[in-house]
């Protein structure tokens, strides 16, 4: 059985082989978050499935490959489907993507997340960029066996979210005149939705909005040097005693809604960091 650094050399090697040049930035999209295809102008594309060592996506509203191309001037790769903790892998495999896109080159991490919000004062439909982070999954990406050539074994988590990048997309969403609040996401394991008492626990312990993903993702972005800016699509709000059922074609139709916003953001991101890199 192979090391994980192997998996990611691998993998890394295959791509280099089927990619025209060297992706800038990375992008991951959450459920219901796909549809970029109107703002990449394709270069490549590839099935999960064809990518040594790199786990299918077996969830809703996931595609399941990588896009690459270029957006706002910048090459970037996109998943177009991520990995989940409750699909039944590990931390280290949902996570394997994102030291794969670092390996490969992306200096820029931009993921986006359906999540459920928890401050009262959100609707369904809210965008909220994520400035910090809570993890609740019992369990990390980093436990096991340390490598170096993966990374510090206690990386720093003091800014986990790039800041010159949140700057950078609040200047974007005022000039687009795109709402864009700000706050904590959870990070929770899944796959089964809140009760009305941990919703109340979530909310308590400084949380903002939860999910099922990110967190892991932002752990080893860090670790492995990733610039990182996330943006989670609020696709219904979780007022304890006002609990009401929650279906996951609900959550895919609302994040469907956030898309266009999210795109948008994006977009203008990677147009404004890349003006002053000579991103082409």
């Amino acid at each position: 059985m192979g090391t994980l650094y192997q998996s990611v050399q691998e993998a890394v090697s295959f791509l280099r082989s089927r990619l025209p040049a060297t992706p800038q930035a990375a992008i991951i999209l959450g459920t219901g978050l796909g549809g970029l295809d109107d703002r990449v102008q394709p270069a490549a594309r590839i099935l999960y499935e064809e990518i040594p060592h790199f786990p299918r996506s077996t969830v809703e509203g996931h595609k399941g490959d990588l896009l690459f191309g270029t957006m706002g001037g910048c090459r970037v790769a996109v998943m177009e489907g991520r990995l989940h903790y409750y699909e039944g892998y590990t931390l280290q495999q949902a996570t394997l993507p994102v030291r794969i896109l670092r390996e490969l080159g992306a200096e820029l991490l931009l993921i986006n997340s359906a999540s459920g919000g928890l401050d009262p004062d959100f609707a369904a439909g809210d965008l909220m960029l994520i400035t910090d982070h809570i993890n609740m999954m019992g369990d990390t990406p980093l436990r096991g066996v340390s490598d170096e050539r993966l990374g510090e074994r206690f990386p720093d988590m003091s800014r986990p979210y790039d800041r010159e990048l949140i700057e950078i997309a609040v200047e974007v969403a005022t000039d687009l005149e795109i709402a864009l609040r700000s706050g904590v996401y959870v990070a929770v394991a899944g796959p089964n939705m809140e009760t009305p008492a941990e919703t109340r626990m979530l909310r308590v312990v400084g949380a903002d909005a939860v999910g099922m993903s990110t967190v892991p993702e932002v752990i080893v972005a860090n670790q492995v040097g990733f610039r990182t800016l996330a943006l989670a699509a609020v696709t219904n709000v979780n007022i304890p005693d006002q609990m009401e059922p929650v279906s996951v074609q609900q959550v895919i139709a609302t994040a469907e809604q956030c898309q266009p916003r999210i795109a948008a953001i994006l977009e203008g991101v990677l147009q404004r960091w890349g003006s002053s890199r000579s991103c082409s």
